[in-house]
This record gives C-alpha cells, structure tokens and sequence, in this order.
C-alpha cells in the first residue's frame, strides 16, 4: 500500500528519503506557495524540493514556517546553481540558502549541474558541508555515468542520489541500473515531462483501464522502476490526485510504457552543461 507520508526509501548513507516529493520550480509568489505547501502537506507529501537557480527558497521557507510544522516532520532538499559552484562560493552559497530558509540544515543538497571547470572542488565543499552538519546527504543532479565515474576518481563519498530528467519519452534505463548498481537512488525530475506526454493515447488507454490520470500512470511507473518522484502542479486537485499512487500495474502495461521511449529531453543535455559551464 503506498502512503506518500510514510514510503521511504534508505540511501546508501543510513539515511532515509521520502519516495514521493514536491518540485516547487517557476513556483515564486508567496500566496501561491502557501496555497501549494499546504495542499502538498496535507496530501502526505514530506520532501519539498528547491534550487538556488529557482530564486522561490525564501518564499518556501515562509510557507513552512507558516504550516508551524516541526523541522523533524520535513524533508529539504537544495540545489547549488552552476554560478555559485568551486569551494569556497558552494560554502559560501549554501549557507545563504540555509539562511534564506531559515533553515539550519538540509536534508539533501544536489550539485545541479555538473560543470567541468569546477568539479571536483565543488564535491569536495559538499563533502565538508557534510561534515560541518549543515547537510545530511550529499547528491547529484543530471550526471551522466561518465560523470559519476570520473567523480568516483576522487571522492571520499560517492552521492546517494542522482536527480535526472526521465519520464515514458525518456526512459534512460541504463543510467538508472547504473545507479542501482553504485547504491545510488535514481530521483525523477519533471517525471511527468513537462506535460509533454499526458496526451499520448497509450498512456491514455492505460489509465482509462484503470480508471486513474495518465499523470498517476506515469507516477506508478516510476515507483515500479524503483525511481523516486517530485511532481509540481499549483493545482491542489491534482497535487492530491498525484499522490493517490496505492494501485499497480500489471507487467503488460509496464512493458507498454517502456516502449514509448524516444530519447526526447525537455532539458538541457548534461555533457553540453558540463562543457560550456553553464545551462543553455
């Protein structure tokens, strides 16, 4: 039976992580936060996810300071922004981010983007973030297996996450067994693609079958790949509606979803990131 607010999945370093969280990106004026934060919240949804990039820290911190929930009860995870990666700006700018949140740790901080000038000395200042505390599990964000790979040449702590772009177009099942396979969870981010694939017929038919949205057909998926899931909608029907995932699939149409992958990004190329150092 799937309960959002108590399916946790253990990462590789003793911790655990909700399976199903809240993505707050383009989410930035106050009145709607709160109006999402506490439909999300009383939906059961425990891990809410942000970015440096997304400028909405503050406004969150305010939402969740005015639901008055205890910190414990929560999960935060942050992202550092390419511009502020290197050691001493990754400090630096998670710090800030705590303060933003007001905030005296976050559960999970992800680099966003792997970038190649800076690489190794921004894993290094999350390694010491860890240590300080101010963090309690490292990660990573749109990093390839080549990415991975090369950072396991010097670090002392591998991720324990890697947020990626995968949804029914975009499949990546070799990076996500790759993951498995390094004790690395595999976290989903716009797994519904942008709402690139909620009129595919085939997703359509599925969830006529099964009397469900094709958002929560995709979302079941995901939890039968074992891949972990942050939805964002400012609707509070479907932040509801996206939650209600305590149904299965049958191995039929699993293996119908997995064959709509087309290798279609609605992001940014990480290999490109990472060499022109920056998003594009």
């Amino acid at each position: 039976m799937f309960n959002p607010e108590k399916t946790m999945i253990e990462l590789a370093d003793g911790n655990k992580m909700p399976m199903l969280g809240f993505g707050t990106y383009l989410i930035n004026d106050q009145e709607n936060m709160d109006k999402v934060i506490k439909a999300a919240f009383e939906n059961g949804y425990r891990l809410f996810d942000t970015a440096q990039l997304y400028r909405n820290e503050a406004v969150l911190g305010n939402s969740l300071k005015k639901l008055g929930i205890p910190r414990r009860q929560i999960f935060i995870t942050d992202k550092v922004t390419e511009m502020n990666q290197g050691y001493d700006l990754t400090i630096q700018s998670t710090e800030f981010s705590l303060q933003q949140m007001g905030l005296e740790y976050f559960d999970l901080l992800l680099v966003h983007w792997p970038i190649a000038k800076k690489f190794y000395d921004t894993w290094r200042a999350f390694e010491e973030l860890k240590k300080r505390g101010e963090v309690k599990s490292i990660g990573v964000s749109n990093f390839t297996q080549s990415h991975l790979e090369l950072l396991k040449q010097k670090a002392n702590e591998m991720p324990v996450v890697n947020q990626i772009e995968t949804h029914p177009f975009l499949r990546q099942q070799p990076m996500i067994e790759f993951d498995q396979k390094n004790k690395i969870v595999t976290q989903a981010w716009s797994p519904l693609g942008r709402g690139a694939v909620l009129n595919n017929p085939m997703l359509e038919k599925i969830a006529k079958h099964n009397n469900k949205s094709v958002a929560q057909i995709i979302l079941v998926w995901d939890i039968a790949r074992k891949v972990a899931i942050i939805p964002k909608s400012s609707n509070p029907s479907r932040i509801k509606e996206n939650s209600q995932l305590d149904f299965k699939l049958s191995e039929d149409e699993l293996g119908m979803i997995d064959l709509l992958d087309k290798r279609q990004r609605t992001g940014n190329e990480p290999e490109l990131v990472y060499e022109l150092g920056k998003q594009y």
